[in-house]
C-alpha cells in the first residue's frame, strides 16, 4: 500500500477486527466471489490490507469499468481548468461530424447526459456504434440515435464514456494518463499505471485501465475528503458533489445497489457511492463512516460481495468514543491477510513429470485461436514447460506441482485428474494459468492418451485480446 497513507490497528480507529475476519470468511466461502486483494481506509489510514497469492499489492490490475470513474475524475480536473462545460454538447466538440449527425435527439446529448449515462438510449450501444465505425467510437455514438430525449432515462453505455474520454483527450492534447499523471497520480503517489488505447490512439475510458489495489483506495479517499489532499484542494468540491449525487435513476436495475442511482461514472448505493468494475472491481466510498474500501477479484456474483460489505463490514465500524484496544484481534485480522493465498491445483508429488508431447483442441473451447498446447519436459531433473499457440503469437509457461509458479505476469499450478468418464483411460494433466494483471484465470486440461486438451476461463475477458496481451501496455 502507497506509503502516502499513515497505517492503524483496526480497534485503535473503533473498528472491530473480528468484523473484518468476518468479511474475510464470507468472500472466500461464497459461490462464484474470488477475492484477490483488500486495502480498507478508515479516517484516512490503511487499517487493513493484504492480497491473496499469487496476487500482489504492488502489481497493476485490470479495473474494467471502475476505469470509469478515473475518467469522470479527468473530466473533473478538465471542468475546473475551464476546458470543458457540462451544458455543452458533445458534438460541440466534434465539429467535423456536425454534418453527418442529423438526428435532433443525437445533436442535443449533452456533456452531463453522456457522464450520467443518460444518452436517451435504452441500451448499450458498442456494437452498434463499432457497426458503424470501428475506427472512430465517437462518430459511431453519435450516429446511433437516441431512443428517448437526453437526460430522461438511464442506459449503462460504454461509448458515453468513451466520448466524455475523448473530449478530454481532446481539449487538453492528451491522453488520459499523461493528462491525471501531475494532477492525480503524483499528488496521491500513484505509480505506474497503464491505459489500453484503440486504433485511434485515445486510450478507452471505459476500461481498461490497469493500476494497483492501492489506487483504487487513494482515488476513493480523494473524493472522501471531497477533492482536499493534504493541504491542496487538488479537486473542486464543485466536481465532487456533481459526480457524487444522484444525476439519474435506475430503477429498472436487477440488483438492489445497482437500483440506487447514478452520478458522473459512480453508482449510487444503499449505503454510501462507488466505482465498480466487472467481476468485482469496487471503490466504495462511505462518507458516513469515514470509511473507503478497495477490492479487487475475480467474483461474477458482484451482489454477493456488497451484500457481505453490509453484513459484516458495517456494523464492524463503530462510532463514539474508541473502545478497548483489542491487540489480539487486531493480529489475528493482520496474519489472516499476510498468509492469504488461492488453492494451487492439487497435485500427487509422487507422480513423475510428463512426457514431452503436443496436444490439438477439443471442439468448443473457450479461446478458438488457441492452437496447439507443446509440453516439453526434461525427465533427468523433471522439470517442464508448457507453450500456448495462441494463433501467430506462444506464452511459455513454468507450472508449480502443487503450488503458484509465479513467472512475469502469469502464475501457474499444475496437477494430476483421475480418468474421467468422457475420456480415454489414464490420468490427464490440469493446469490453471492465472493472467496475474487481469482478474482471469484460464483452466486447461491435457488427455495424453488423446493429445487432445480442454480450454476453459473461469470467467471470460472482456474484449478480444491473445493471452500474451493480457497485461498491462507499456
Amino acid at each position: 500500500m502507497n506509503a502516502s497513507l499513515p497505517r492503524r490497528a483496526p480497534s485503535e480507529l473503533n473498528v472491530d477486527a473480528a468484523g473484518i475476519t468476518a468479511f474475510l470468511d464470507g468472500l472466500e466461502t461464497s459461490v462464484d466471489v474470488e477475492p484477490h486483494s483488500i486495502v480498507l481506509l478508515r479516517g484516512g489510514a490503511v487499517i487493513a490490507e493484504g492480497s491473496w497469492a499469487p496476487y500482489a499489492a504492488e502489481r497493476p490490475q485490470l479495473l474494467y469499468s471502475l476505469s470509469k470513474s478515473f475518467t469522470s475524475t479527468a473530466a473533473g480536473f478538465a471542468f475546473d481548468e475551464g476546458l470543458l462545460a457540462l451544458d455543452d454538447t458533445v458534438l460541440s466538440y466534434f465539429p467535423e461530424l456536425d454534418a453527418e449527425v442529423t438526428d435532433i435527439r443525437a445533436r442535443s446529448i449533452l456533456v452531463r447526459h453522456a457522464l450520467a449515462m443518460a444518452s436517451g438510449h435504452h441500451a448499450d450501444t458498442i456494437e452498434e456504434a463499432f457497426a458503424i465505425d470501428a475506427a472512430n467510437l465517437v462518430r459511431g455514438f453519435l450516429l446511433t440515435p437516441p431512443d428517448s430525449d437526453p437526460g430522461t432515462v438511464f442506459a449503462y453505455n460504454q461509448p458515453a464514456t468513451y466520448a466524455v474520454a475523448a473530449i478530454v483527450q481532446r481539449v487538453t492534447g492528451q491522453r488520459l494518463t499523461e493528462y491525471l499523471r501531475p494532477r492525480l497520480f503524483d499528488p496521491l503517489g500513484i505509480g505506474d499505471v497503464g491505459w489500453i488505447q484503440d486504433a485511434s490512439g485515445r486510450q478507452q475510458g471505459y476500461s481498461g485501465l490497469f493500476a494497483p489495489s492501492h489506487a483504487i483506495a487513494l482515488l476513493g479517499q480523494l473524493y472522501l475528503q471531497r477533492g482536499r489532499w493534504k493541504d491542496d484542494q487538488i479537486l473542486s468540491t464543485a466536481w465532487i458533489d456533481e459526480a457524487t449525487s444522484l444525476r439519474v435513476v435506475t430503477t429498472r436495475e436487477a440488483n438492489p445497489d445497482w437500483s440506487e442511482g447514478y452520478g458522473y461514472q459512480f453508482w449510487m448505493a444503499r449505503h454510501g457511492y462507488r466505482g465498480d468494475g466487472a467481476y468485482g472491481q469496487f471503490c466504495v466510498v462511505l462518507p458516513d463512516h469515514d470509511v473507503v474500501l478497495a477490492l479487487t477479484g475475480q467474483s461474477s456474483d458482484m451482489q454477493r460481495v456488497l451484500d457481505l460489505v453490509w453484513e459484516h463490514l458495517l456494523p464492524a465500524f463503530r462510532h463514539g468514543p474508541t473502545r478497548d484496544v483489542d491487540r489480539e484481534a487486531d493480529a489475528l485480522l493482520a496474519q489472516r491477510l499476510s498468509a492469504a493465498q488461492l488453492p494451487p491445483v492439487a497435485t500427487n508429488l509422487a507422480i513423475p513429470a510428463p512426457q514431452s508431447q503436443s496436444f490439438s483442441p477439443e471442439e468448443g473451447n473457450d479461446c478458438p485461436d488457441l492452437a496447439r498446447l507443446d509440453l516439453t519436459a526434461d525427465a533427468h531433473d523433471l522439470a517442464w514447460s508448457l507453450t500456448l499457440r495462441d494463433g501467430d503469437d506462444r506464452l511459455e509457461v513454468v507450472p508449480g506441482l502443487g503450488e503458484w509458479n509465479v513467472d512475469g505476469a502469469t502464475a501457474v499450478s499444475a496437477g494430476r485428474l483421475a480418468p474421467g468418464a468422457e475420456t480415454a483411460a489414464g490420468e490427464r494433466l490440469a493446469v490453471d494459468v492465472i493472467f496475474l494483471e487481469t482478474p482471469h484465470r484460464l483452466h486447461l486440461v491435457l488427455d495424453p492418451a488423446s493429445s487432445r486438451f480442454t480450454a476453459k476461463w473461469a470467467t471470460n475477458p472482456l474484449g478480444a485480446m491473445p493471452l500474451r496481451a493480457m497485461r498491462m501496455p507499456e
